[in-house]
């Protein structure tokens, strides 16, 4: 539901392999063990318009959008061409039309009486003495408040990589330089290209890539050479509230510093963003009005006290018929900063991010839910019994509606905690979730 747009390869959206788990869905040349058992037909639906999730089976029940990241590419020759300075703005030109009906003599008349005020009584906003400079801070819990909080810390990705000149946004969490942003505003420079950060004053800073995780679209930057940069404050996912106000910072279109506004419209969306097998990206995401366009991703949302609740990383865009990117239609997503900040700690502290798996491939059930494949041996979902053919109903209180609604549940959690799975035949199974390397760097 956001524009995937690391390469101009990705302009199209990857395909989702429609939720795996830890071994992956089978590839494009690998037999479907759901297609061959006949539980769960092949194809994607399509609408003039619209752009679907890419998977390789559909199901009757509920369905979400193709997600496309929300970063803003430009197609290259080859590192260290030239990049575009800013962008383009063209103004349009309204014609107004004066449209003449019945009555025009009323009219007429109306506008030839003699209207003009008393000598010396005329007045005029011109002459009128300037307002009062505003001074002072502005008022707690506003825009205007958490959007000065919040700007020294924002900071814009200039991206190059061999194929694309990528453009994002990112915020800083420690003020020897470290960075957080979405991997799929960086991952383009991962084998040789460059990022160069672009801070608030017009400072830049070429940067490295301390780590990445395309499952959960995570990464941590380190620019080089700075000291005693402002650092954002981290709040919290867990509680947030539909409808509770919010405020999104980033780089649209490589306007610098762009601030907007909303809500947030739900939460616990699973949105699934490309990649393929255990690599695919799924975010248990926060859905927001507020307005994000490509360069927003990897930049914050945040409560009205200023506080980051989460990394802008999706929008559902409906497909342009000029074939240029989408824009924002009110529909964004972005990544729970209580998953974003382990991540993070992660990368930062062991150089990759660990990747919380059950060890079962899953695919969406003909009546709903998620149905278990193969199982892995020695896995974590082995030894709480799941076989292949269960159909996983809730994760703890959670109802589970498809396959990426339960990888999504998962990867919201850390290695290491005790989940309660409820099969379709209500039987409960306690599982003990497992830990990975990603590999992303």
């Amino acid at each position: 539901m956001t524009e995937n747009d690391p390469t101009a390869a990705d302009k199209s959206g990857a395909s989702a392999p429609g939720g795996p788990e830890h071994g992956g869905w089978p590839g494009p040349d690998e037999p479907n063990p759901w297609s061959a058992q006949g539980q769960v037909p092949q194809g994607q639906p399509t609408q003039p318009g619209h752009q679907y999730p890419a998977a390789q089976h559909t199901v009757p029940g509920p369905s979400y959008p193709a997600a496309t990241f929300a970063a803003h590419t430009q197609p290259t020759s080859g590192p260290g061409q030239q990049r575009k300075g800013t962008a383009r703005l063209v103004a349009g030109v309204a014609v107004l039309a004066l449209l003449v009906g019945g009555g025009a003599g009323v009219a007429g008349g109306y506008l030839a009486a003699d209207n003009s005020p008393a000598a010396g009584s005329s007045v005029n906003a011109l002459d009128q003495t300037p307002p009062a400079q505003q001074t002072g801070n502005a008022p707690a819990g506003t825009v205007e408040a958490a959007a000065q909080k919040l700007m020294p810390s924002v900071v814009q990705l200039q991206v190059e990589g061999q194929r694309a000149a990528n453009e994002g946004s990112g915020f800083i969490i420690s003020d020897d330089g470290y960075i957080l942003t979405n991997n799929h505003v960086v991952e383009g420079a991962a084998n040789g290209g460059t990022v160069t950060v672009v801070f608030q004053n017009g400072d830049r800073a070429e940067a490295s890539i301390v780590g990445r995780d395309p499952t959960t679209d995570i990464a941590v930057v380190r620019a080089e050479g700075v000291s005693n940069l402002p650092v954002v404050e981290l709040g919290r996912s867990d509680d947030l509230r539909v409808g509770q106000q919010v405020v999104a910072i980033g780089s649209p279109f490589e306007l610098a510093g762009t601030v907007t506004a909303g809500i947030v419209s739900s939460l616990h969306r699973p949105v699934s963003a490309g990649g393929s097998g255990d690599q695919a990206t799924v975010m248990d995401a926060i859905q927001t009005d507020a307005a994000i366009n490509p360069g927003n991703s990897g930049g914050p949302l945040a409560n009205m006290s200023g506080q980051v609740v989460g990394i802008n990383s999706v929008i559902y865009s409906p497909q342009s018929t000029s074939g240029g990117e989408g824009g924002n239609v009110g529909i964004g997503f972005a990544i729970p900063i209580d998953q974003a900040r382990r991540t993070a700690d992660d990368i930062i502290e062991n150089g990759h991010a660990t990747q919380t798996y059950i060890g079962a491939t899953v695919g969406d059930a003909p009546n709903g839910g998620a149905a278990i494949g193969e199982v892995m041996p020695g896995s974590p979902a082995e030894k709480a019994g799941l076989k292949a053919g269960d159909v996983v109903t809730k994760f703890d209180d959670r109802v589970i509606e498809d396959a990426n609604a339960l990888v999504a549940a998962v990867r919201t959690r850390a290695p290491g905690e005790q989940v309660t799975l409820t099969l379709q035949d209500n039987k409960t199974l306690e599982v003990t979730l497992g830990g990975q390397p990603v590999e992303g760097n």
